[in-house]
């Protein structure tokens, strides 16, 4: 007899109706599919400002599901408990899901899947948020990569399967389980008043993140190779939001980027090169599940960090009051949009780890908390590569100067002048904004004076410096 009863598909980071592998496949069984997403162990851990921005996601995405006559059914709990529970009550003879391949979401769909399976149920995994599965990628000898180059040149000419068409229908099931009250989550808790203003520039769902790869197709992915690193300009994709929470597949940014560089675009390389640096950071957290929480270079391990998160100088850089411009400005970025410019990622984060001599753990939970487009192996990969202790680092001896980067990439002070209002009479709304976005507790306003640097920039470096020689 064929098998007619329901399937669960359960929703992570996987937002979307088109190019979904396994979405598709559920609607072509025929069954009825109980669209789910569950607040789990997995998202409970996650900080304020991606939980916010998930949930924006989360109703968005179950919006979109009514739009083609189905739901999205919200419960929130320990996931095999959660499921077990609506296999209970929906007579579900399968639950199917895209793959993660973070440590954390490895260990929860392991106990999903083996728990299931000892229930007789069929738990399927999907072709998750990645072009190349981590273990599909090989060097010569049989090993994964640790360096990015040749695994670039390994994959760039791969082929790589067309993108889906979207799911435009799903098989209803007889009855509807109920579902959970999204708000009644408060999953814009941890934001407090810092939410209205991030709220200002977010751009949530597959029809926004289709219209932002499209813009940047049409307009800027020509200029992409220097354009991304000019700090001020509106040079880059802003994909990464939407990649984050799956409102678009990194396989249909492949091919964009592919009929680009097909067509003589001549940034469309870089781009998929950045592509392929987030498959990178997913392959060595899938193989080196330690580079999210450790040292990945084992060596760095007695390096004399600092990580007393109550010191001055890490309070200052938290709330973007060091007195490096460049510095502060980016900082002031994440605040007030949720996200931060490449380059001053890069910037804000040597200057943390070398200037300050903080542990690069300290800058990663901050991160966590405080960006939109959170990733938990990028995020990690670029963290550790920034500090010197990851695969393919910058090396701890060379050290971002701050104020030569404001020099080569805001010459113009366009994007200092954005963001620091004490500083600039001519700032942007954003500078303001700062104001009205941070915790009240830090009792500052923009008639405050612009602190002097807490540490000169050349006695930062020889700090740093002689702590690695005496390592």
């Amino acid at each position: 007899m064929a098998d007619d009863t329901p399937i669960l598909y359960w929703f992570r980071r996987d937002l979307r109706l088109g190019d979904h592998e396994g979405l598709t496949e559920a609607g072509k069984t025929g069954r009825p599919v109980i669209p789910v997403f569950v607040h789990d162990e997995v998202v409970a851990g996650h900080g304020a400002a991606p939980k916010w921005r998930l949930g924006l996601g989360v109703a968005h995405f179950a919006e979109t599901l009514e739009g083609i006559g189905s739901r999205l059914i919200l419960r929130k709990g320990t996931a095999l408990e959660v499921l077990r529970a609506l296999i209970k009550e929906t007579g579900a003879g399968s639950v199917w899901w895209t793959r993660a391949y973070d440590p954390d979401g490895i260990a929860r769909d392991k106990k999903v899947k083996s728990g299931l399976s000892e229930d007789g149920i069929d738990a399927q995994s999907h072709l998750g948020h990645l072009l190349f599965e981590p273990w599909t990628v090989e060097t010569k000898q049989g090993d994964f990569y640790k360096v990015y180059t040749p695994m670039w040149k390994s994959v760039r000419d791969r082929d790589v399967p067309s993108d889906l068409p979207a799911v435009s229908a799903l098989k209803a099931p007889d009855a509807w389980p109920d579902s959970e009250d999204l708000s009644k989550w408060n999953m814009r808790a941890g934001m407090v008043r810092g939410a209205d203003i991030v709220a200002k520039h977010v751009a949530v769902g597959e029809d926004a993140a289709s219209q932002r790869l499209g813009t940047f197709m049409g307009h800027r992915i020509a200029d992409y190779a220097e354009a991304r690193d000019r700090i001020a300009e509106k040079g880059t994709s802003n994909l990464s939001e939407n990649l984050t929470y799956g409102e678009i597949s990194t396989r249909r940014c492949w091919h964009a980027g592919r009929r680009a560089l097909a067509d003589g675009k001549a940034g469309a390389e870089t781009f998929l090169k950045e592509l392929v640096w987030r498959e990178f950071a997913y392959h060595l957290a899938y193989h080196t599940p330690r580079i999210t929480s450790a040292n990945w270079r084992e060596e760095w391990d007695g390096f004399p960090w600092k990580d007393d998160e109550r010191a001055a100088e890490i309070k200052a850089w938290k709330q973007g009051r060091t007195g490096v411009q460049l510095v502060d400005a980016a900082m002031r970025e994440m605040y007030v949009t949720g996200t931060m410019h490449n380059r001053g990622r890069m910037i804000v984060a040597s200057y943390l780890t070398k200037h300050l001599m903080t542990h690069w753990k300290v800058g990663m939970k901050w991160f966590e908390d405080c960006l939109i487009d959170w990733d938990p192996a990028s995020n990690a990969m670029g963290w550790q590569w920034s500090a010197g202790s990851g695969p393919d680092a910058t090396p701890f001896f060379r050290v971002f100067n701050p104020a030569t980067q404001a020099e080569k990439f805001d010459s113009n002070r366009v994007y200092r002048a954005r963001f620091l209002g004490e500083l600039f009479e001519d700032h942007g709304e954003e500078a303001e904004d700062y104001f009205e976005a941070i915790p009240q507790s830090w009792n500052m306003s923009i008639d405050d004076s612009y602190p002097e640097p807490i540490v000169a920039l050349d006695e930062g470096r020889e700090r740093a410096l002689a702590a690695y020689k005496n390592r």
